[in-house]
């Protein structure tokens, strides 16, 4: 079950509830709600996908993009040195994991960083030229005059 509501980004932001919908879509894994993710709006154009992976480390994390979809794994590499007696409790979740993002069109991984136990994705919003919104002269309905000069043999 989702704990946030992007409804307040989706009225704010006329034309991205797609991005916001598919960077929503969080696929597989091994449990529905593991790990928790956020996901923020950190610019115009720029986005932070920001997950738990408390316990794993640098070497144990994957982030992939490929083609529209933002894949993250994790996978725990168990050695006999940390096991240095018998777990009574674990409530730290060590299983590995596979957490899968649709993301939208133009949306490219800017790099990702591991501080404090979160994994920060940044994504940014890159729209070519060619489909950016551009201004329309509004004209009065006449055709331009053009001015022809003719010359006259003399």
């Amino acid at each position: 079950m989702r704990t946030f509501d992007l409804a307040p980004l989706y009225r704010s932001t006329v034309g991205f509830d797609r991005l916001f919908s598919l960077l929503d879509q969080g696929v597989g894994g091994a449990a529905p709600g593991y790990p928790p993710y956020n996901i923020e709006r950190t610019g115009d154009n720029e986005y932070r996908v920001t997950v738990a992976v408390a316990g794993f480390a640098e070497p144990e994390l994957s982030v992939v993009a490929k083609e529209n979809t933002l894949t993250i794994r994790g996978e725990k590499n168990a050695t006999e040195e940390e096991k240095n007696g018998d777990v009574i409790y674990q409530g730290i979740a060590a299983r590995a994991f596979e957490r899968v993002f649709q993301l939208a069109d133009f949306v490219q991984v800017k790099g990702a960083k591991l501080e404090n136990g979160l994994l920060h994705v940044d994504l940014v919003r890159e729209i070519p030229e060619a489909k950016k919104p551009r201004t329309i002269p509004i004209g009065n309905g006449k055709p331009a005059e053009k001015a022809v000069e003719q010359k006259h043999a003399a």
